[in-house]
């Protein structure tokens, strides 16, 4: 516990639980994304998969990761048609 306190008296504090479960789906879908883009030839969904699997390590807010990969994914699905 005391580890916890020193790490939140350095301004470090862990990510809740809503965030980690939508960096996990989003990275999982990013990852059938660019497996599909890579198969099928289509550089756009190949790079948006790469965005959907990276962004998450530069966003801080839940909201945020959620309005950006839902963005991500209507990209990819505007992509497949």
């Amino acid at each position: 516990m005391a580890n916890l306190q020193t790490l939140q008296s350095l301004g470090i504090s862990l990510p809740s639980p809503a965030y980690i479960l939508g960096a996990v789906l989003f990275g999982l879908v990013g990852f059938v994304a660019y497996r599909y883009g890579k198969r099928a030839g289509r550089q756009r969904s190949k790079w948006l998969g790469v965005a959907l699997m990276l962004y998450p390590y530069a966003i801080a807010q839940t909201w945020l990761l959620y309005v950006v990969g839902a963005a991500l994914c209507v990209g990819v699905l505007i992509d497949c048609d």
